[in-house]
């Protein structure tokens, strides 16, 4: 092929040919696409991306660049990008580097100059699939059997997780200590919660309840992060073991581990959910929410019941599930992000109602 050619070619054989940008390499990837207008730097950070190539609904994208404060966190396990114009020439006084630039430095490949109206539609109609970007003279059909053959690798929690525990805030000024669980937790996340007034323990997805128990936190959150919820069962196992025993918030695979800890079920959308346009309900208040979202798998309604566990939340686009309680137990927990970074912030007060989970139970027991 002519030099910075680039093809994307799906499962189904589906061939868009465009340029590249961004490492010069191949790339087996999960295709999923995201609305969002901006927010392309805490896109590619977020870890709930991890082998995934994003398609941005919104056709220019590089045109603010990069800049120091903006990450989610600070290796960024995306697999790549798919634009219709990318702008390699950012105008904005926070930019630091390009968006290419990061992208190379982190081994994330990009195709721009494609129809990304077409393919969004593609994936909508057929759902998120394999693909390969690649900038090698690869036929349609050699690529097909390629991705045929590949299995999606399953330890991607296990890869985007801190390694060591860390602590964020101020300990001796904070009123509540809130253990954080971190699947492939987004830096904001953190941030909010120590703006609460939290001193904050991230620790690694696979700490045991003693382990979590033993820091005698006022509150425990499950983090976002990447892939099949069913695939963390040592997390799962360890919410199962904190159930009761402490107050328990989760946003999005954290949501998922949660109800699954319950004994309810998850199952793959057919497209997920991704951008910052979502109408949500609560169900407790009757107010909707216009939401941030990032999943690829959801909660099942029917699974829910038995379970001790309510819906509280739900999605007005598709009726899925978007948030539960187990009132009693001190637990809650929402499929979107209230956090956003990036979206709307019309459900940050869920952060003030896990504080005042914390505080209600502070003052049960």
């Amino acid at each position: 092929m002519e030099q910075n050619v680039c093809k994307l070619i799906l499962e189904d054989g589906a061939c868009f040919v465009g340029k590249g940008f961004g490492a010069e390499k191949d790339a087996v990837v999960e295709l999923v696409f995201n609305t969002s207008m901006v927010g392309y730097q805490e896109i590619m950070s977020d870890p709930s991306y991890t082998d995934q190539a994003v398609v941005m609904t919104y056709p220019l994208i590089g045109n603010y660049g990069i800049n120091d404060d903006d990450y989610e966190t600070k290796t960024p396990t995306m697999s790549g990008f798919v634009v219709r114009d990318y702008n390699d020439e950012p105008s904005n006084f926070r930019s630091k580097n390009s968006l290419q630039d990061i992208m190379k430095k982190y081994g994330i490949v990009g195709i721009s100059d494609v129809d990304t109206r077409k393919l969004a539609r593609h994936i909508r109609e057929y759902g998120s699939c394999k693909a390969l970007i690649t900038r090698n003279d690869i036929g349609t059909e050699e690529a097909v059997k390629l991705l045929k053959d590949y299995n999606p690798p399953k330890d991607a929690v296990s890869r985007v997780t801190v390694k060591e525990s860390y602590t964020a805030g101020d300990k001796a000024n904070s009123s509540y200590h809130v253990v954080a669980i971190d699947c492939g937790m987004k830096a904001n996340i953190v941030r909010m919660m120590v703006d609460k007034g939290c001193y904050v323990t991230v620790v690694p997805f696979d700490t045991t309840a003693e382990e979590i128990l033993s820091y005698k936190p006022d509150g425990v959150f499950v983090s976002n992060g990447p892939g099949d919820p069913t695939d963390v069962t040592a997390t799962i196992s360890t919410i199962k073991n904190l159930i009761g025993k402490c107050p328990i918030f989760g946003i999005c695979l954290g949501h998922q581990i949660i109800s699954l800890a319950y004994g309810a079920k998850t199952y793959k959308l057919k497209f997920g959910h991704r951008g910052g346009n979502h109408p949500v309900k609560n169900l407790l208040t009757d107010k909707i929410e216009i939401t941030s979202q990032n999943h690829s798998y959801a909660v099942d309604s029917h699974s829910v019941n038995g379970t001790g566990l309510e819906i509280t939340h739900m999605n007005l686009l598709d009726n899925t599930v978007e948030g539960v309680r187990a009132k009693a137990d001190f637990v809650s927990s929402v499929q979107y992000h209230p956090e956003s970074a990036p979206g709307p912030q019309d459900s940050a007060y869920l952060f003030d109602g896990f504080i005042d989970m914390m505080k209600a139970w502070k003052e049960d027991k």
